[in-house]
């Protein structure tokens, strides 16, 4: 079956001035009626290149507690790498649509990897203002080339570099995380997974939209990975949900935004917080993500660390494989 993408929607849009009702979201969740408008508080933004590694770990740790997201600065992720990864992104996203369409995931065959649209609507039908390119990039013995592009020819080299500097950014992220909760520096990986974890490129493509007012890119969600550790573009659209209001994340050049997802919570027994978070678009122009998912293998079973358990602690979260985890929430089941 065909599918229409965003991209092409879009296009159709622009010379109508509006688009079709399954984008336009219900009042209640419309950006124009409910993003907060008033002093956007600021979003933690922590230096990596602090000499005083207890005191970046103290605030990961608390930024994690009280925001479940912040931006991390002087990464080591060089500048000119981040660069060549925007750019092979965005020229896969202007090639016409028959080359991009060779590369087309297959969700009834069971596998998400490839280009494709957000397929999943939310809860009342409404679809999601995106299109994406998604696939493994780690551990190498996961990752499936044929959904890769060919073209542009540097995408392959380009990604495998980018990946080589996530693995050890991930690692102090685990490690510094596992140590705000008074753990061992390696608890928090070793329960996920250690090095069987997989690692999810995700490239998000929000085309222009006529009625930024009534379409959301990406509808409210927590993100079900232990971490994601996204490249955002210049473009603002991500918001966060704080004291029940949508904030706007301010665009801090050469930062890194990370996210913690629902099994970093689930460990932490909630000490940490899983954030809710959704994007908006841009009338005149075309925004651009890297999400990077970090998630357990399959067969991993997922609960609160045992270590953070008492009679007065009591377990918040049952234990519970992964993938019957990714299972009941890709279906809006109950956990």
């Amino acid at each position: 079956m065909e599918v229409l993408r965003v991209q092409a929607v879009a296009a159709l849009s622009a010379t109508q001035n509006d688009i079709p009702a399954e984008f336009i979201m219900s009042e209640h969740s419309r950006p124009s009626s409910t993003t907060f408008m008033g002093p956007i508080p600021d979003l933690p933004v922590i230096d990596l290149a602090n000499p005083d590694r207890e005191s970046v770990a103290s605030a990961i740790a608390d930024a994690s507690r009280e925001w479940g997201i912040f931006q991390v600065v002087n990464h080591s992720v060089p500048e000119e790498l981040i660069k060549r990864l925007q750019k092979v992104g965005n020229d896969f996203f202007q090639l016409p649509i028959e080359e991009k369409e060779v590369y087309a995931a297959n969700p009834s065959a069971g596998s998400l990897e490839g280009y494709g649209t957000q397929f999943d609507k939310d809860l009342e039908g409404k679809k999601s203002w995106v299109d994406f390119l998604f696939h493994i990039v780690w551990p190498q013995s996961r990752v499936n080339y044929k959904v890769w592009p060919q073209n542009p020819a540097s995408y392959r080299e380009v990604n495998e570099e980018y990946t080589k500097y996530m693995l050890p950014l991930v690692d102090e992220m685990f490690a510094d995380l596992s140590t705000g909760l008074g753990l061992e520096r390696g608890a928090l990986k070793e329960a996920a997974g250690g090095d069987e974890m997989k690692y999810l490129m995700k490239i998000n493509y929000y085309p222009p939209c006529p009625r930024p007012d009534l379409a959301l890119g990406i509808t409210s969600h927590t993100d079900m990975s232990t971490l994601t550790i996204i490249l955002p573009d210049q473009v603002p659209g991500l918001q966060v949900s704080k004291d029940e209001h949508w904030i706007d994340v301010k665009y801090v050049p050469n930062a890194l935004i990370v996210h913690i997802g629902d099994q970093i919570e689930i460990m932490s027994n909630g000490v940490y917080k899983s954030v809710l978070h959704r994007t908006t678009v841009n009338k005149e122009k075309a925004r651009l993500s890297w999400p990077l998912f970090v998630e357990p293998p399959e067969e991993k079973e997922i609960g609160p660390l045992p270590q953070l358990i008492s009679g007065e602690k009591p377990a918040k979260y049952k234990c519970k494989k992964y993938k019957d985890y990714q299972y009941c929430k890709i279906n809006k089941l109950p956990q």
